[in-house]
């Protein structure tokens, strides 16, 4: 009778890494992105410029000279990859500040990096910040969850089992 009590949910998740909302990855403007190149996952259209660990896991990859991505994999080998904005890695990291290097453990809601929104914009580029598995080391993506107000460390962005 209580063996579902505490664990209703068997899915594993991936928490909002930025406040925002949620975007489907076929509506950003970048066909790397968009047509899934990369991987599924998601975008957020961030209201501020940082971007948070969404799980627990190592730090894979940082992009050091642009700053603009970091990779992350979980203990059960699911590999992801945060990319802030589009084209953004032609500002060669202006703009951008890294809080992580490559190797380090991270928590869910762990400052990764942080960037400034308004010079972005004054440079004509789009913040929206994409969630990308390149691999998913047989597990299923069961939900993503699309057009909803994120909250860091608080809103459910993806489901997998």
């Amino acid at each position: 009778m209580f063996k579902n009590l505490f664990n209703k949910n068997k899915n594993k998740v991936f928490y909002a890494f930025a406040n925002g909302v949620s975007v489907d990855l076929s509506e950003v403007n970048d066909e790397v992105f968009s047509q899934k190149m990369m991987g599924e996952g998601v975008a957020i259209k961030p209201s501020e410029g940082k971007i948070y660990s969404p799980c627990d896991g190592t730090i894979a990859a940082v992009m050091k000279e642009s700053k603009h991505a970091v990779g992350i994999r979980t203990k059960d080998g699911v590999e992801f990859l945060i990319h802030v904005g589009i084209d953004t890695v032609a500002l060669n990291g202006e703009g951008f500040e890294l809080y992580c290097e490559e190797g380090n453990a991270v928590k869910k809601g762990d400052l990764l990096l942080s960037f400034d929104r308004k010079f972005i914009k004054e440079k004509g580029l789009d913040d929206i910040t994409m969630l990308v598995i390149s691999e998913l080391n047989n597990h299923k993506i069961v939900d993503i969850h699309i057009d909803s107000d994120m909250k860091v460390n608080e809103i459910i962005l993806l489901e997998y089992n």
